[in-house]
């Protein structure tokens, strides 16, 4: 997990304040505060919060696969279901593989609130691409 916090230092994952709890093949949970960084102007749940804390999870589970020396993984694809309001507290999202490709990967996300109603359900496509090892490109 430690290589996961150093990649996103100085990010919007940190601005955000994403925290990873569980990185495993089939699953990747994150919490995110609902606090100013993350509200709309009404007080609310930001939906683009939401949609940034479902793409990081997708984005680390599918990293987590992948050969990480040769490949990395982009965000492709994104949707999201904002189903309830949330003005504070901590929501969890949990990311699970529905589709592990060699070039693509489909990940659903479930955001929830502390008593586990459904937030926000989102389903994120991640591109999987070779590392341009010469020029670095992605490389971070």
């Amino acid at each position: 997990m430690e290589i996961v916090k150093r990649r996103f230092q100085n990010t919007l994952v940190e601005a955000l304040g994403i925290h990873f709890l569980e990185l495993e093949e089939t699953k990747v949970i994150a919490t995110m505060p609902v606090h100013n960084a993350t509200r709309q102007p009404m007080g609310l749940l930001h939906g683009g919060a939401s949609v940034a804390l479902a793409e990081t999870v997708a984005s680390v589970g599918a990293w987590n696969l992948i050969d990480q020396e040769k490949e990395f993984v982009v965000g492709v694809e994104i949707n999201a279901n904002h189903i309830r309001s949330k003005k504070d507290g901590t929501v969890t999202a949990t990311g699970i593989p529905l589709h592990i490709g060699r070039t693509t990967m489909v990940w659903e996300i479930k955001i929830e609130d502390e008593q586990k109603r459904l937030i926000c359900i989102s389903r994120c496509t991640i591109g999987v691409r070779r590392q341009n090892i010469e020029e670095g490109y992605g490389r971070v």
